[in-house]
């Protein structure tokens, strides 16, 4: 088969519209070219938006543009020109927060603390030692109770100080009765529950002498339960000359997150670059700067960062979860590395850095799809189709959901001229995605909206049997790499086991404190559920956007075979050669150090990640 359309032209027209969303400059004489070769004017204005250079308006118009498309670049230019960054831009997940989004609306409300004018008690930002607690001097009923949970008897100790603060027997000694209390909590590992009254001080701020050793307390409970949202409420309100030392690194790095989230990048850079080489929290830390310089387009700088993350002996963790988040960390600094390299258009330090991504890691789809679309602009259309398979093989289908594999696909056998197996690809694309997109716009018209309505939208998918949903397993996981939305599935999981914990407890112990923990746990799942349910309906909008996007680039690529097939026939007809095309045979000779195997879709671990197609260019 053939075609009259140059492949350079079908190089740029796709490679600049429509492959990652990695801003790149587009000239005045590209755009000539394009509607020169009769290339659809909002196709031709969207590529202009999407660059990170706008083209001279003035020369658009010289050379006899569309005034819609220097209308579009006159815009650009008076914008700055700045399509995106990389790494906002190319889609893939990773363990930093959301940023919130104007159409979904912000859950949190930040916590108030005691004092309106905050004062660093004596010794406030001094080395802790909890042998030095405030102790002795109350009530005899008071201290019986915390020699009971000295003795490691915390169940006793516990019941004891709940009814000294049910019945409010000692007023003035309320910040002790909850800290020890709390602590108390904390031995049964119920954990939730001794967060609520760790939190019950801290709220009374760094004046109040329980303070400083009540909030290191919280820190260790948001690390067992992966989950910093608490604290995410309230560290912004304290003086950092108030983190006690244990705790600075993480409240630094706390304190960076939220800055980070209001899009304050100094001052988030600020914090994350206080937290030390020896904090188990140094290559998150790390890792943030790198992002911070990506968005800033200090290229350099973010390398530096990532190599450090890379390159960092990491801390010696005691459970599965924390040692996966460190692989993850590692891994997406790799790949980050590797869409700086795309964005400067250096596609084989790119290709290489890709593929330093283990087999084993939680992103090795998501590294072989964007090094897929690195080697189709090197124009190694075989390799890119072999990498494709090995994501679309059933080793990722629970896993990972990766709808722009199909898409990518289909471009590929485009630029191969393979017009009736682009058209079988796209049928099988808007098939399968058409009712994910319904299903989730359905979705967002339902709860968006909705405030009071979130923690349903929670439940709608995560608590209630939903069989007739046609969003997938993977599509969940994607969902769940959001680190916020993953903290409050886990912590919600973890208020159930402890309700059942409360309820295997002695009745007298049950009736009382029990009761009053199982009724705080409620209220707090409500409250838990309401803000998953804000993360999923952001999660849900960016796929949504993604989808629709998706689908009318297969639209515009179906309207593209089209008139491509109609200009082969019209090529082939004048040439006489209307068999063109039938009699191309495929010569399967390799080099010596290359075995040719037929692919038969058996799919095995040992091979994903080797295949390479052996596709004929059918243009002419």
């Amino acid at each position: 088969m053939g075609t009259k359309l140059p492949r350079f032209a079908l190089s740029f027209v796709f490679g600049a519209l429509l492959a990652p969303s990695v801003a790149s400059a587009v000239t005045c004489d590209e755009v000539i070219n394009m509607t020169t070769l009769n290339i659809p004017t909002d196709i031709v204005i969207q590529t202009i938006k999407s660059a990170a250079t706008a083209p001279d308006p003035a020369c658009l118009q010289s050379k006899g543009a569309p005034a819609e498309v220097v209308e579009a670049a006159r815009q650009m230019a008076g914008a700055g020109g700045s399509g995106g960054n990389v790494a906002a831009n190319t889609g893939v997940p990773a363990p930093q927060p959301p940023t919130p989004s104007p159409d979904i609306g912000s859950f949190d409300d930040e916590e108030t603390l005691g004092g309106d004018t905050f004062t660093v008690g004596a010794g406030g930002g001094a080395d802790i030692d909890e042998g030095d607690e405030p102790s002795g001097g109350g009530p005899a009923e008071l201290e019986n109770a915390i020699e009971l949970y000295r003795s490691k008897k915390p169940l006793s100790s516990s019941h004891a100080l709940y009814e000294m603060l049910r019945d409010n027997r000692y007023p003035d000694q309320q910040t002790k009765i909850e800290y020890y209390l709390a602590k108390s909590l904390d031995d049964l590992a119920m954990y939730h529950s001794a967060q609520h009254y760790f939190m019950e001080v801290v709220r009374k701020g760094p004046s109040n002498p329980y303070f400083k050793y009540a909030l290191p307390r919280l820190i260790r409970i948001a690390e067992r339960t992966g989950n910093d949202y608490e604290l995410l409420r309230i560290v912004a309100k304290i003086p950092p000359d108030a983190f006690p030392r244990q705790a600075r690194s993480h409240l630094y790095y706390l304190l960076g997150r939220k800055l980070y989230e209001r899009d304050e990048l100094t001052d988030a850079a600020h914090y994350f670059e206080q937290v030390p080489e020896n904090s188990d929290l140094f290559m998150r830390a790390k890792y943030y700067e790198g992002i911070i310089h990506q968005q800033r387009g200090k290229m350099r700088s973010a390398v530096e960062s990532f190599r450090e993350v890379m390159q960092a002996q990491p801390p010696v963790v005691g459970d599965a979860r924390t040692a996966q988040d460190i692989e993850d960390l590692k891994d997406l600094s790799i790949i980050n590395i590797a869409r700086i390299y795309y964005g400067l258009e250096r596609f084989e330090p790119a290709d290489s850095f890709y593929s330093l991504v283990s087999r084993d890691s939680s992103y090795w789809a998501e590294s072989l799809f964007e090094r897929a679309w690195t080697n189709f602009l090197r124009s190694d259309l075989n390799l890119t189709l072999g990498l494709l398979l090995t994501v679309r093989s059933p080793y990722f289908v629970e896993t990972d959901f990766v709808p722009e594999v199909r898409y990518l696909e289909a471009l590929t056998f485009f630029n191969l001229c393979e017009f009736n197996e682009v058209e079988r690809i796209l049928a099988n694309f808007n098939k399968k995605y058409e009712p994910m997109k319904v299903e989730i716009e359905n979705f967002l018209n339902e709860y968006r909206d909705q405030k009071d309505l979130w923690d349903q939208a929670y439940d709608h998918y995560f608590t209630n049997p939903h069989e007739s949903s046609v969003l997938t397993e993977a599509v969940f996981a994607r969902f769940l790499r959001n680190r916020d939305l993953a903290a409050m599935v886990r912590h919600l999981d973890l208020m159930d086991a402890e309700v059942e914990a409360i309820n295997d407890q002695k009745a007298q112990w049950r009736d009382n404190l029990g009761s009053e923990l199982v009724k705080i746990i409620e209220e707090d799942r409500l409250l838990y559920k309401k803000k998953a349910g804000n993360e999923l309906l952001r999660e849900m909008l960016k796929l949504h956007d993604m989808l629709d996007e998706l689908l009318v680039r297969g639209e515009i690529l179906g309207f593209e075979v089209v008139d491509a097939q109609r200009a082969d026939y019209e090529f082939r007809a004048q040439s006489g050669d209307l068999d063109a095309g039938e009699r191309r045979r495929t010569d399967f000779a390799t080099s010596r150090d290359t075995i040719y195997w037929p692919f038969n879709w058996e799919f095995w671990r040992d091979e994903l990640g080797y295949y390479r197609y052996a596709e004929h260019s059918s243009c002419n």
